[in-house]
C-alpha cells in the first residue's frame, strides 16, 4: 500500500504532526527511515521525550494491517498526500494534513469548491439566504464544503444535494462516526454525492480542540469562505481566520443590523470581506462564472504537457506574452492558443493587454501526467 501504511502509523502517535513530521523525514531521508528511526535520530530532528516515546510504543504495539482493514470494512479510503486524488487546494496550506480519512469520493471537480459556514441557530432570512446561495453555486457545477453541523451547515450541505451538486463534509470526528449524530441521514447522501473527510483517527470522538482544526481544513479545501451568518466570537469566524491564513478570498452575507449573528458578517465586511448579494458575486470574485465551460473543456481535451508546461512559466505576477514566448522557447501563436485554452479552463486570466496571470495552481489531472 506505498508509503500509506507509514502516514496511518505517525496519524495514530500522539504528538507528531505535519511540521514534526516533515522534519523527521528531513532527518532520516524518507518517511519508511523516519518510522523506524532510532531514539539518536528522533532526538536528532528534535522530537521531545514525550513524542519520541509515543512513538517507540507505537511502534511496538500498532497493528498497521489491523487499521487498514477497519478502515476498509468501514467504507473508509485512506487518502496520503502523496495520492493522486489529494486536494490540490489543501495541498497548498501551512502544515496540510499527511493523512485524509475519506467516506465517499473525491472528485476532479472539488478543485471548484466554495466553503460555506455560519452559526447554528440562523433566523429565518440566513436560513433563505443559505440555502439560495449554496443552490445557487452548486447548481453552477461548484462544490460546497462545510462542517455538517446544525443550522448553517446543515442547510448549506442539503441545498447543494437538492440542486444534483455535489458537496464535503469535514468532520471533528473520525470519518467512520457521524457527529451531530441526527445528521446521520444526511451524511450517508453526501457520502453519495460528495465525500466525508477527516484527519483524525477512525473512533475519534469530537472534542472542542478538534473543530477549530476541522475549520482549518474546511477552509483549505475551499477558494474561498462565505458566512452567511455569524455573531460575534462564532466559530464561523474562525473558519474565516484560517482562510485569511492560507490566502483565500472571505465573502459575507449582509444582514439586519438589529441581528446579533449578523455582527460577526459586518465586521467581516468593515474589514475587508466581499459583499455577497447572489452567487454571481461569488462565481465572479473566483472567475468560476465560466465553471461548466472550465469543467467541460477539462474533460474534453487530453492532458497536454505543454500546456502544462506553460502554465508553470505563468505567475500570479502579470507577465507579457512577448515574455513567456521567450521562456517557453514556443513561437507567439502557440503561445497564444495556449493561453487561450488555459483562459477557458479557468486556469490563468488576462491581467491587461497582453499580460497574463495564474488564477490558480495546476491541477491534479495535469501534475499526473
Amino acid at each position: 500500500m506505498d508509503n500509506t501504511r507509514f502516514y496511518l502509523g505517525f496519524n495514530l502517535v500522539n504528538g507528531i504532526g505535519p511540521a514534526r513530521l516533515d522534519r523527521l523525514i528531513e532527518r532520516c531521508g524518507s518517511l519508511e527511515a523516519a518510522w523506524h528511526a532510532t531514539p539518536a535520530e528522533l532526538q536528532a530532528a528534535g522530537l521531545d521525550a514525550r513524542s519520541a516515546g509515543a512513538l517507540l510504543a507505537a511502534r511496538r504495539t500498532l497493528d498497521i494491517d489491523a487499521e487498514i482493514e477497519r478502515a476498509d470494512q468501514a467504507g473508509v479510503a485512506l487518502v496520503s498526500r502523496e495520492h493522486a486524488s489529494y486536494p490540490a487546494a489543501l495541498r497548498q496550506i501551512p502544515s496540510a494534513p499527511p493523512l485524509l480519512y475519506v467516506r465517499g469520493r473525491l472528485a476532479p471537480s472539488d478543485g471548484w469548491s466554495v466553503a460555506v459556514v455560519g452559526t447554528r441557530s440562523p433566523t429565518s432570512y440566513g436560513k433563505e439566504a443559505a440555502r439560495r446561495l449554496a443552490g445557487d453555486l452548486a447548481g453552477a457545477g461548484v462544490t460546497i464544503v462545510s462542517g455538517l453541523a446544525i443550522g448553517v451547515d446543515t442547510i448549506a450541505h442539503t441545498a447543494a444535494l437538492e440542486s444534483g451538486g455535489r458537496s464535503i463534509a469535514v468532520l471533528a470526528c473520525g470519518a467512520d462516526m457521524v457527529y451531530p449524530e441526527r445528521n446521520a441521514r444526511l451524511a450517508e447522501q453526501l457520502c453519495q454525492a460528495g465525500a466525508i473527510v477527516s484527519e483524525f483517527p477512525l473512533g475519534a470522538r469530537p472534542t472542542p480542540q478538534m473543530f477549530p482544526v476541522r475549520n482549518r481544513l474546511i477552509s483549505g479545501l475551499s477558494l474561498g469562505t462565505l458566512v452567511v451568518e455569524a455573531g460575534i466570537g462564532s466559530g464561523a469566524l474562525i473558519t474565516v481566520e484560517y482562510a485569511l491564513e492560507q490566502g483565500r478570498d472571505v465573502f459575507a452575507v449582509p444582514g439586519s443590523i438589529f441581528s446579533k449573528v449578523s455582527q460577526g458578517t459586518h465586521q467581516l465586511i468593515r474589514n475587508g470581506a466581499a459583499l455577497v448579494g447572489s452567487a454571481n458575486d461569488i462565481l465572479e470574485a473566483l472567475n468560476l462564472n465560466t465553471i461548466a465551460v472550465q469543467q467541460e473543456i477539462q474533460q474534453a481535451f487530453p492532458d497536454d504537457p505543454a500546456e502544462a508546461a506553460l502554465l508553470e512559466l505563468v505567475s500570479f505576477e502579470p507577465q507579457h506574452i512577448d515574455e513567456l514566448h521567450r521562456a517557453s522557447g514556443a513561437s507567439v501563436a502557440e503561445v497564444a492558443a495556449m493561453l487561450a485554452l488555459l483562459e477557458l479552463k479557468g486556469l490563468v486570466r488576462q491581467a491587461g493587454v497582453m499580460q497574463y496571470v495564474r488564477v490558480r495552481e495546476l491541477p491534479a489531472a495535469y501534475l499526473a501526467s
